[in-house]
């Protein structure tokens, strides 16, 4: 069997670590991979968006599934064209993908199927949603409606910094198209944590808890990122609470696309806010996350390949998930300058020797090959090194004890990623 995966970052990489253990797999191939990836498979370079050559590149070699891991693709209808061609793939069709690539969508869809979330506005003007700040005061929300690679979020503490994020996003542009819209929303306090399930649009199978770690800097601090490491389980999430997110968020949100004509299959994350016991919607993701993706697999004890097979094919109910007891931990190792522009092209040390641990995978993000053939950086996030350990103490020292083999100019990575759990 032959399976194709989208993307180049920790997330593919992780995928492609966990599908070549699968006894029914025989090659897989990535679009376009990186470094780590081109060690598990076969990279192939063709545009993740260059929808008509990644089908025929399909057909070619007689592919048997393909998975999405970016938003991008998805929300530019990569499943839609597959299943035109008859082909299989794991994602959502683009209506559901507008979950996650409009908050504006997200934040209407939750209140017509009242789903918990923090109240908000939507504004497409500029001086409106400036004034509208200055009469709410801070601390607050400010989300560009399209997708922003993760750093499209602003929590403002002060009326003057939601006020620079209004113009980072609407005036300056910084994402582009992505800020045509705002919203502004009131900002929750609590613990957050990333709740995953994978669905067929009738069976939902919950996977294990995971919490991501999004500013830059060490105790939140700093800009937004994609992810600057995450652990698996998040304590934070009990049984009663866990109950409370399938019955109040997870089936809410299969049931009211059925009502919109939608059938959601794939993959559903919820980013959450637990708030005196009761969970928030702060965004939903239709993809796995990234760098939860990295300790969830870690911990996954079932094939891959039969969860996309029931996905696909409908038939989700007839699968079993298993999870190993131990708990993961994942330290993403960043370039220097990032979430900004960042450093390219350094030379990484430090990573052969790691292969020999044992439950340690450092898994690729932002890597390549030079022309000596050595790997360098070549993204904001270049590496996420996980480890399984009894609990999470030991799978995070495990984990910081790999992180401080490795080395490159200007590597920066947080010191206190599993810390909240842990001090609980």
């Amino acid at each position: 069997m032959k399976v194709l995966v989208i993307g180049n970052g920790g997330r593919e990489h992780a995928i492609c670590w966990k599908l070549v253990q699968s006894r029914q797999v025989d090659q897989v191939f990535c679009c376009r991979g990186n470094a780590g990836i081109s060690e598990v498979a076969e990279c192939v370079d063709i545009d993740m968006n260059d929808f008509g050559s990644l089908i025929n590149f399909v057909k070619y070699e007689w592919i048997d599934m393909t998975i999405v891991g970016p938003e991008a693709p998805l929300s530019r209808g990569i499943v839609d064209a597959f299943e035109k061609e008859g082909r299989r793939i794991m994602g959502p069709v683009r209506a559901a993908a507008r979950l996650e690539s409009s908050k504006v969508f997200s934040k209407d869809f939750m209140r017509k199927f009242n789903i918990p979330t923090a109240g908000y506005k939507v504004f497409s003007s500029y001086n409106q949603a400036e004034d509208y700040v200055r009469m709410k005061g801070s601390p607050i929300v400010i989300k560009a409606d399209g997708l922003a690679a993760g750093k499209g979020v602003i929590v403002a503490g002060t009326v003057d910094d939601a006020i620079s994020g209004i113009r980072h996003i609407m005036k300056d542009r910084a994402f582009g198209d992505a800020g045509n819209r705002v919203v502004i929303e009131d900002c929750l306090f609590g613990e957050e944590v990333s709740y995953m399930v994978f669905t067929d649009g009738d069976t939902i199978l919950p996977m294990v808890s995971s919490q991501d770690h999004k500013r830059i800097y060490d105790n939140d601090r700093g800009p937004n990122t994609g992810g600057m490491g995450a652990y698996s389980p998040a304590p934070v999430v009990t049984p009663e609470i866990e109950k409370q997110i399938m019955n109040t968020v997870m089936l809410p949100v299969i049931n009211g696309m059925k009502k919109e004509g939608i059938k959601y299959k794939g993959i559903l994350y919820a980013g959450l806010m637990i708030r005196d016991g009761n969970p928030y919607v702060l965004e939903f993701n239709c993809r796995l996350g990234d760098p939860e993706t990295q300790p969830v697999l870690m911990r996954m004890d079932s094939d891959l390949m039969n969860i996309a097979f029931g996905i696909t094919d409908g038939r989700l109910s007839e699968t079993e998930l298993k999870w190993k007891d131990e708990a993961a931990v994942c330290i993403v190792i960043a370039s220097n300058g990032y979430p900004g522009k960042y450093d390219k092209g350094r030379i990484i040390t430090g990573m052969e020797d790691l292969k020999k641990e044992k439950d340690v995978i450092v898994f690729h993000a932002g890597t390549s090959f030079n022309e000596e053939d050595k790997v360098i950086t070549s993204g904001g996030r270049v590496l996420g090194v996980t480890a399984l350990g009894k609990d999470l103490k030991e799978a995070k020292e495990k984990a910081y004890k790999s992180v401080n083999r490795i080395h490159f100019e200007g590597m920066h990575f947080r010191k206190d990623i599993a810390d909240k759990a842990l001090n609980r």
